[in-house]
Formats: C-alpha cells, structure tokens, sequence
C-alpha cells in the first residue's frame, strides 16, 4: 500500500518546510542496531536464562541479566544524552518534546507486537472486538490524522477562545489519508513499519513548531484547545490502544513468556532513550552528541544479544 510521501500529502502541503526536521542518520541507524539485537534476543529461549553468563569475564550472573544489562546501557545512554543536550544549551522545543514522549510510547508498544506471532493479529478475541490487526490499522490511521489535521490548524492562526475559530477541519485532509482497512493490510512486519513511518513523518514535519504556534486554537472532539493539546493526543492514543492489544491478547488466551516481557522491557527503554534526542533539528551540530550517546549504546546492545545468542544456543545444545 502506498503512503503519502509527496507534497500532495496534506502534512506536508500545511507546513513550512523551513521548520522540518528530518530524523538524524545516526538514529536511524542506532534504530537498525536495536532491533538487529532484539532478533538476536528473541531467539533465548526461557529455558537458558538460568544459564551463566560470564559478564566482564567473572561474574556470577545468569543469563537473563544481560537482558537487564541492555535496559541498564538504554537508560545510562538517555541520561547522557540529556547532559549533552544541556551542556551545548540545546532547547529542542516544546513541540519536540511532546514528539518524545510519543516514540516512547511507540516503542513500547512495538515491544509488545514483535514477539506476536503472525496468525496471531488475524485471531478473533469473540464479542465484536477489533483483532490485533484492526487496532493497528486504527493506530496508524489515526495518527495520520492527528498530523494532517495538526498541520492545518497551526496554519490557520486562530487562538482558542477566537469566536471564528472553526467547528472542525475540512473532511477532505481525511479524504485523502489511506483508510483504517489499507493501513493494516500486509505481513504484520510491514504494518509496524507503517506505525514507524506515520509517526516519523508527523515528528519530521511538525517537531519545529514554534511556541506560537503550538498555542493556535484547535478542536478535538468538539472541544476548543490547541495545537500543543492536539499534539498531546498522539501519545496518549498509542497507549490507550496498547492496552487494547494486551487485553486483546488476555481474551484470546494468550500469556507472555519470560522472553516476551524481556523484549518489550528493552524496547521500551529503547523508547525513552531515543525520547531524548528524537525530534531534535538534525542540523543543529550542538545535538551531535547527545545522538552519538544513544547510537553507541544501541552498537554495544547489538554486541551484548550476539553473545548473549551464541550463549544460549551452547546452552541449548549442552542440555539437549
């Protein structure tokens, strides 16, 4: 299915390319890194992790620590950036911010598809609710129009008490997005990354909204509030529907193994740490640092599930 992409795209045709921020290089790279060692971890089973891993040479650590341990080097990393950022003065905006705390929820939630199973998203959880491919294809779309939507209303100048501020924006931004149904077509790989993409084309396009423009009036079911508010939304609509998808999983029977949570305990420190420097105007060489923090953490986490991988298929083997 294709995206929007072009100018065409109605995110892109009400922002000033002035203000985008594509993503930095290194992060996506550090992304490609996290989710080679996430690969690597997945293939622990939970009946190694009492195995020893000699951490450093002579620890006395199971196995299951170096899970904790790539947690542990996110969680430094994501305070490391933060000093950087506040040494060079750097002030990536509000508007960046609120981007943050969206990635985070976005990895957290991704955490909690990947160990799925692909028959999985199709299984019916009964009672008219949606499947796991449903709520996806649902996410996705409405994080388009969060964007989309955002975009208009920053461009029209209004303040939210402004008697002519409008009663909704037009249908046709919405007309123009792909539907909730084309959005979750596809291996559920590829539905993930359409997640990522909608989220980091709404990042590049509206992280650089000045203050002001946060500020312009808006409406969201009906109610008067701001751009900033609006923005808000994207967060708390990724978490809302990840507990739709954990009580999706609990209805159909399904329990996480040890292996499951490990990963999405990972993923999610991933999230918060990438929270730290996401968003940010990758042209501004007073950011290098911070992003170099998080892309060297994620390099090491790659090496740590390598071995950590090669130790468990040993231990795999000795038992069998």
């Amino acid at each position: 299915m294709a995206t929007p992409s072009t100018a065409d795209d109605p995110l892109h045709r009400h922002t000033d390319d002035a203000l985008a921020r594509p993503l930095p290089a290194p992060l996506l790279g550090a992304r490609a890194e996290v989710l080679a060692a996430v690969r690597d971890l997945r293939t622990i089973p939970d009946g190694v992790l009492t195995s020893p891993w000699r951490w450093k040479g002579d620890s006395e650590e199971e196995l299951r620590y170096g899970f904790y341990r790539i947690n542990e080097m996110f969680e430094h990393a994501a305070l490391d950036a933060g000093e950087a950022n506040r040494a060079a003065g750097l002030d990536r905006g509000r508007a960046a911010a609120i981007a943050g705390a969206t990635t985070a929820a976005r990895w957290d939630l991704q955490g909690l598809l990947i160990p799925l199973a692909d028959a999985t998203w199709d299984a019916d959880p009964g009672g008219g609710e949606w499947t796991i491919r449903q709520t996806l294809g649902h996410v996705i779309s409405g994080q388009r129009a969060y964007a989309a939507a955002g975009a208009w209303w920053q461009e029209r100048g209004y303040l939210p008490d402004d008697p002519e501020l409008p009663k909704r924006a037009p249908e046709s931004i919405f007309d123009e997005l792909p539907s909730e149904e084309a959005e979750a077509e596809g291996p559920p790989a590829e539905v993930r990354d359409r997640l990522d993409d909608a989220l980091d084309r709404a990042t590049e396009r509206l992280a650089g909204l000045p203050a002001e423009r946060l500020a312009y009036g808006a409406r969201w079911s009906g109610f008067a509030i701001d751009v900033g508010f609006r923005m808000g939304r994207w967060s708390s609509h990724i978490r809302e529907h990840t507990i739709q998808v954990e009580k999706t999983l609990v209805m159909l029977g399904l329990e996480p193994s040890e292996n499951d949570r490990l990963v999405r305990l990972v993923l999610a420190s991933w999230g918060r740490a990438e929270a730290v420097v996401y968003g940010a105007a990758a042209a501004e060489a007073e950011a290098d640092d911070a992003v170099r923090a998080i892309a060297s953490a994620a390099s090491a986490a790659r090496v740590t599930a390598a071995e950590m991988a090669e130790l468990a298929e040993l231990a795999a083997t000795t038992r069998g």
